[in-house]
């Protein structure tokens, strides 16, 4: 089983390495057209990306979170916007795993199946008919464009009985795009907004997210496998690592290429790289990423363990999934400001990757899921004792 997991791993990791010219070639054009190029789409799915965290009995890999991890750096270290999409399709195909099997039967007939979701909780559902009735909108759809389904968060309203929040996955031919995607960075991921007038889900395609953080899936056939024993939140952060890592080794890329064909301005420096201030430049960054992977790959080991042993997730082993989904941009975000700004004034053409890969990785620490500052504090009250203060644990 090793030795099968290790060859898959290597194999994927080589296919995504294979495609980074391609993501590279289609980054300005994806920055300026708001959206991933079909290129790169069709690269990806050649390369078997959008299957990873799809079952095998629909052609997926059933990628362990040491897989995602080292193809997630290979996609970043490409395309910053084109990695992004590919960590939240990754999300929301173990979502949708977690649906009941007639669920997965349909949306996964096509095995490179690409879901966009949102977990931020909008609008209302309710009830009607076997199903309920879905009204509102949910903006930061990344990929939309390139996806047939879409996975939203909402509160069901009962007729009687309290509101809760559920998950529900629809055609995205049944909403409406809102092309309002004009953004200072990671313009490429093409998030737009996603609106729903009266679409109707029917009940199998409904689950309460209380069922999701509790364990409690739908799926008969996925309930054993070893993707599916960790946590929502441990899930999210094992697929969302890889890129961060990867977008700051391409900013190193780019500052090593640069330092030995440039001077320093207005110094005796004919070479920036023989000043001793690129030297600690290079020494803080590259440690930085280093203990930004360290993080990664600690979870990730996790993760897979649990994943064999089943041994139970404690509130702590959350929170820490939680604190490194924000550890790790926050590190890697100081590691590119180090890089670039090291870079010079020539740096900040648009033909310049490295001014891109700098606002991309800033953007990605005020995600929701990855502030540095929310994931911290909750990692904190827990190891003062204190209970968590949100649900996404």
């Amino acid at each position: 089983m090793q030795t099968t997991e290790t060859s898959h791993r290597t194999d994927l990791t080589k296919r995504a390495a294979d495609i980074v010219p391609v993501l590279r070639k289609n980054s300005l054009w994806q920055e300026e057209n708001r959206r991933l190029a079909d290129e790169s789409v069709e690269a990806m799915t050649a390369a078997g990306i959008f299957r990873m965290r799809t079952a095998a009995r629909f052609g997926g890999y059933e990628a362990d979170a040491h897989t995602l991890l080292d193809v997630g750096i290979e996609l970043g270290r490409g395309d910053g916007a084109a990695a992004f999409d590919v960590a939240a399709w990754w999300i929301t195909s173990w979502n949708v795993g977690l649906f009941p099997d007639e669920v997965q039967d349909e949306i996964f007939a096509d095995p490179d199946a690409r879901i966009s979701g949102t977990l931020a909780l909008n609008g209302t559902g309710v009830p009607k008919d076997g199903g309920i009735v879905v009204n509102g909108q949910w903006a930061f759809n990344s990929g939309a464009a390139h996806s047939g389904w879409k996975l939203l968060s909402t509160l069901l309203i009962p007729s009687d009985g309290e509101p809760e929040p559920v998950m529900a996955v629809v055609p995205m031919s049944a909403l409406r795009i809102v092309d309002d995607w004009h953004v200072s960075a990671l313009s490429g991921t093409g998030s737009v907004t996603a609106v729903a007038e009266d679409v109707f889900v029917p009940g199998a395609n409904v689950m309460r997210i209380a069922a999701f953080t509790a364990g409690e899936y739908a799926s008969e056939r996925n309930r054993d496998l070893p993707m599916f024993q960790s946590p929502l939140v441990a899930a999210v952060a094992a697929s969302t690592s890889g890129k961060m890592i990867g977008m700051a080794r391409a900013a190193e890329e780019q500052f090593y290429a640069r330092i030995n064909e440039r001077p320093i301005s207005n110094t005796n420096y004919e070479r920036q790289a023989d000043a001793p201030i690129t030297h600690l430049q290079a020494a803080d960054a590259a440690l930085k990423i280093d203990e930004a992977e360290g993080h990664a790959r600690r979870l990730a080991t996790l993760v897979d363990e649990r994943g064999l042993t089943r041994e139970p997730w404690t509130v702590r082993d959350r929170a820490y999934a939680r604190a490194v989904a924000g550890r790790v941009p926050q590190l890697t975000a100081e590691a590119v400001d180090i890089l670039a700004g090291a870079c010079g004034a020539s740096s900040i053409y648009t033909r310049e990757p490295i001014q891109r890969i700098r606002r991309d990785v800033r953007a990605v620490t005020l995600h929701a899921l990855h502030l540095p500052t929310t994931t911290m504090e909750l990692y904190g009250r827990v190891l003062c004792g204190l209970e968590p203060n949100t649900f996404f644990i």
